[in-house]
């Protein structure tokens, strides 16, 4: 394994994450927003994620160990809420409004999941930094 391979992997990682922040962040802040340009409420979106084979890894492990490439986004199809608003312009003619399918919980747990991601992608970048570093280190003695 050479060291720019394992560089490779951790960049494809925060490259990720950092996508997908991106993405909650939005959800985050279209969380009350009932009415889009398409017409209807926001609706939720996710990155989809593949795992990208590195086929170097393969010869010395024995097996392929893969970084991985954000594929694009989508949305959610889960329904929207219903609350009863009769009083907001959005409502329906029974009162009814559509909310986005946004839960503050569930997004706030996926941006700290990919904070921690995040972080030990960029502790596998400082391992390697110090590897490399010791490496000349030991070939100029």
């Amino acid at each position: 394994m050479n060291f720019m391979e394992s560089l490779k992997i951790s960049a494809s990682g925060l490259f990720a994450q950092r996508k997908r922040m991106d993405v909650i962040a939005e959800n985050l802040s279209n969380i009350e927003t009932t009415r889009t340009e398409k017409g209807g409420p926001y609706r939720r979106k996710m990155i989809v994620v593949s795992a990208e084979p590195i086929d170097d890894f393969s010869e010395v492990l024995g097996s392929q160990i893969e970084g991985v490439r954000v594929e694009g986004i989508v949305e959610d199809k889960t329904p929207f809420k219903i609350v009863h608003n009769p009083g907001h312009p959005d409502a329906d003619k029974d009162g009814n409004l559509s909310k986005p399918n946004v839960d503050l919980v569930v997004e706030m747990t996926n941006m700290t999941i990919a904070r921690n991601v995040y972080a030990a992608n960029v502790q596998a970048l400082k391992s390697t930094r110090q590897m490399v570093l010791k490496a000349l280190e030991i070939g100029r003695a």
